[in-house]
């Protein structure tokens, strides 16, 4: 066995994986920060000087227990909460993962803002918000919004008001307070996430679950599940 054969094999093998890991990362990190540069513009602390729209989308961030938000999620929640009765929007789409009977994101997001004293009438529940593109995908779709805010913390924010755009909704997003340990982890799975939904949108894949339009100009009620 020639020794020195093997050695430079390896080298070469390496070189290769090297180039190839370069390549990729890089071209994920431009995705990355073209993604953010589009959307910047759009990202704000407040609102005050656009006008109309159609509804304030929430977007879902998991629960403490059966019957309470995230500390996230109650961020989102209480800033959205804070749009609408600015004026807005006088409607708001919960947003979340009701995927099972025992978990139930959108009922635990909508009871929090009729506890806050909004009208349930005004808040629509998406059971099949159950990733950022699906969310936004049926706020278009199923609920028929054109002009949207969207809440999330500002780091999500990029990609959902991204999505958004590149799929035909005119949308901004508003950030939530985000004071939370754990910031790294969810920056490295936003990186990630950033890059999929980047060439989702040029394929534009409907979401996983279609159905009958729900205009968010009717009624929220109308998609309850269980008495308020």
């Amino acid at each position: 066995m020639d020794i020195q054969k093997i050695i430079k094999k390896v080298r070469f093998i390496a070189i290769i994986f090297t180039f190839v890991f370069v390549i990729v990362f890089g071209a994920a990190f431009g995705i990355n920060l073209h993604v953010k540069k589009f959307s910047e513009k759009y990202i704000f602390d407040n609102i005050t000087n656009i006008e109309d729209f159609d509804c304030i989308l929430v977007l879902g961030a998991g629960l403490k227990d059966a019957n309470t938000p995230s500390d996230i999620l109650n961020e989102r929640i209480k800033k959205g909460i804070e749009l609408y009765k600015s004026g807005l929007s006088s409607k708001i789409i919960m947003s979340g993962d009701h995927g099972r009977n025992d978990y139930d994101e959108v009922n635990v997001m909508k009871q929090t803002a009729i506890d806050n004293y909004v009208l349930s009438s005004d808040v629509f529940m998406d059971h099949a918000g159950f990733s950022t593109y699906d969310s936004i995908y049926r706020a278009k779709e199923i609920f028929k919004s054109e002009k949207i805010i969207i809440v999330s913390q500002k780091y999500h924010l990029y990609r959902a008001v991204y999505i958004a755009n590149k799929i035909g909704i005119e949308a901004y997003g508003v950030a939530a307070e985000d004071i939370y340990s754990g910031q790294f982890y969810r920056d490295f799975r936003e990186f990630i996430a950033i890059n999929k939904d980047f060439f989702k949108v040029i394929l534009k894949p409907k979401s996983k679950y279609v159905g009958e339009a729900i205009p968010v100009s009717g009624n929220g009620d109308v998609t309850n599940d269980k008495p308020n």
